[in-house]
């Protein structure tokens, strides 16, 4: 289990590193200027990703909640929106409009962390099998 942790948090902090140097790089050879802070968005999505996946790890070892973590997964997902919105009020909803670029920059490391996430969850779930 505690390799399996190691393993999450590793990978997740090596994403947000490699994805976010990644991004702004592309946005400065681009020369998009973006209202919000991309190294914010991709620590925030590496956070709670990691922190979804190693408590998932942990409450998997209960045979009683075992079967309910697909339904613990969506909560936390639904959870991760929720706080998602609240910590990027101001970009979010005072901003006027954004711009395409400004709108794919949100929605690239969402996609990223969450397709990353649902493998991990999936080997969760599959382990008892």
């Amino acid at each position: 289990m505690n390799k399996d942790i190691f393993r999450y948090v590793l990978f997740f902090a090596l994403l947000f590193l490699i994805g976010s140097s990644a991004h702004q790089f592309l946005a400065q050879f681009l020369d998009l200027k973006f209202s919000f802070s991309i190294d914010k968005v991709y620590f925030f999505h590496a956070f709670f990703s990691a922190l979804i996946c190693v408590n998932l790890r942990v409450v998997s070892n209960f045979e009683r909640l075992f079967p309910q973590l697909g339904f613990i997964y969506l909560s936390t997902l639904v959870l991760k929106l929720v706080l998602f919105v609240v910590f990027f009020y101001d970009p979010l909803f005072v901003v006027d409009s954004f711009s395409i670029a400004e709108k794919v920059a949100l929605f690239i490391p969402l996609f990223v962390f969450l397709l990353i996430e649902a493998v991990f969850v999936l080997k969760i779930l599959n382990q008892k099998e």
